[in-house]
């Protein structure tokens, strides 16, 4: 069998490799090249080359496109990020400015919304108190039902109920008090009186009457009682018990003279009053008064210091009793008994 050319070539002898650092180092690159130019050449269409082989070879499985669309994927997705990151701080930048706006309207608007509010409390409760007075005006739960009198002896209750009567189913806001009033003038023994209204429809009527001080003979036979102011209150054909008869004080009354006795007998107590038989008032400086049950008589004078003379009479009355005389109180500063 024939050998191939170049079989049984014998090879050159290696090189001998330098004993030092330096010459190893030193020689590396010429080995390189005298290895390189004594290979045999390869055939062209198989580059042999380290950058023909990485030139051509096959992208390796990272390398195939899907990272560079990760990376393209990634871009956008911080771009959306960033951009809806942008929009929360845009937001929020607008909420704090509306904030801050709404802050100083407030800020320089408060004394203007304080006056609103005190605006709006006052016009609901004028309005409130409007509703509740058309109510108690209008509204037929609050009108007139019952009437009631108090206070009459010589007056008719009957009389007076009748009067306030007439407006029964009037709301009592709308009571015509004047009304009641003149019909009530025609009563002359009524010295004053007053009216409650107690809701939801009741009016009470308190009546103060006169109350008789003297007595006076009428040409008729019979007794007027009247009171200080000279009005008649009863007019009886009999005298009353503890109600003194005056007498010389004139027909038409009042008059001085009797005024005179009658400031007398409202300046005594009411026991020294009632011991009052009659009192005879020709002026108002001449005043003189008997006593009821004994045969006492008393020289007043005027009207003057009046409760002056009455402590001075009770003082002597003390001292000389039921003894029949005069009692003289004219001068305060000398009061004097003469016995009978």
């Amino acid at each position: 069998m024939k050998r191939p050319e170049g079989f049984d070539r014998v090879p050159a002898p290696a090189p001998e490799r330098p004993s030092t650092r330096s010459a190893r180092s030193g020689s590396r690159k010429p080995e390189r090249a005298q290895q390189a130019a004594e290979r045999p050449e390869r055939p062209a269409e198989r580059p042999s080359t380290r950058a023909a082989r990485s030139g051509s070879r096959k992208p390796e499985r990272g390398e195939r496109g899907a990272k560079p669309r990760k990376a393209k994927d990634t871009t956008v997705r911080d771009a959306k990020r960033e951009a809806a990151a942008a929009r929360h701080e845009a937001r929020l930048a607008v909420k704090q400015r509306r904030r801050y706006e709404r802050q100083e309207v407030k800020r320089f608007t408060r004394r203007q919304r304080a006056r609103r509010i005190t605006i709006g409390v006052t016009l609901g409760t004028v309005g409130a108190v409007v509703v509740l007075v058309l109510v108690a005006i209008f509204s037929p739960i609050l009108s007139l039902r019952t009437v009631t009198v108090e206070g009459t002896a010589r007056v008719d209750a009957n009389a007076v109920r009748e009067v306030v009567e007439e407006q029964l189913g009037t709301p009592l806001a709308l009571i015509d008090y004047g009304r009641i009033d003149a019909a009530l003038r025609d009563f002359p023994v009524i010295r004053s009186y007053t009216t409650e209204t107690i809701p939801p429809g009741t009016i009470a009527v308190h009546v103060v009457e006169r109350e008789p001080v003297v007595s006076i003979a009428s040409p008729a036979g019979d007794f007027l009682y009247v009171d200080a102011a000279g009005i008649t209150v009863q007019r009886s054909p009999e005298r009353l018990a503890g109600v003194p008869l005056v007498t010389e004080s004139g027909t038409t009354l009042p008059n001085p003279a009797f005024d005179a006795a009658v400031e007398v007998l409202l300046s005594m107590p009411d026991g020294l009053r009632g011991q009052i038989d009659t009192i005879t008032a020709k002026t108002r400086d001449d005043v003189w008064l008997t006593l009821a049950g004994v045969t006492q008589a008393v020289k007043w004078g005027s009207a003057d210091d009046s409760a002056t003379k009455v402590r001075l009479l009770e003082l002597l009355q003390a001292n000389f009793g039921a003894t029949p005389g005069t009692f003289d109180v004219s001068a305060t500063s000398n009061g004097v008994f003469r016995p009978a």
